[in-house]
């Protein structure tokens, strides 16, 4: 079992930056891939970004060149760098698990996911 906190979350105005982490429990960390994913109200939770176990990013296209995924194995804490932000950006952020190492854009491969982190961005 891994678990997983995130924080960093927030109210922002559009244009503003935040930085979200997650910190992982156990020894296994450096062999996972790490996502971080989003919600809305009413919709299907979605993949924003991912980090392979050896470095390789993945990003949703509306995210690209504003966000910035990163991970520090000493500290078992993946990040997501969130810049420009827009209100459209505004949701619970999750972060998750792979343990098969890929970082994937797909939900169902993620095996343990955190509790995720508010992020509200206003107009």
């Amino acid at each position: 079992q891994v678990q997983l906190v995130e924080s960093g979350g927030g109210l922002v105005q559009a244009g503003g930056s935040l930085r979200l982490s997650c910190a992982a429990s156990g020894r296994s960390f450096s062999s996972y891939g790490m996502g971080w994913f989003r919600q809305v109200p009413g919709k299907e939770r979605e993949f924003v970004s991912g980090i392979t176990s050896t470095g390789s990013t993945y990003y949703t296209d509306s995210v690209k060149g504003r966000f910035t995924i990163s991970r520090d194995n000493a500290k078992n804490t993946v990040y997501l760098q969130m810049n420009s932000l827009k209100p459209e950006d505004t949701a619970v952020y999750y972060c998750a698990v792979d343990r098969t190492g890929r970082g994937t854009r797909l939900r169902y491969q993620y095996d343990y996911w955190g509790q995720g982190t508010q992020v509200t961005v206003s107009s």
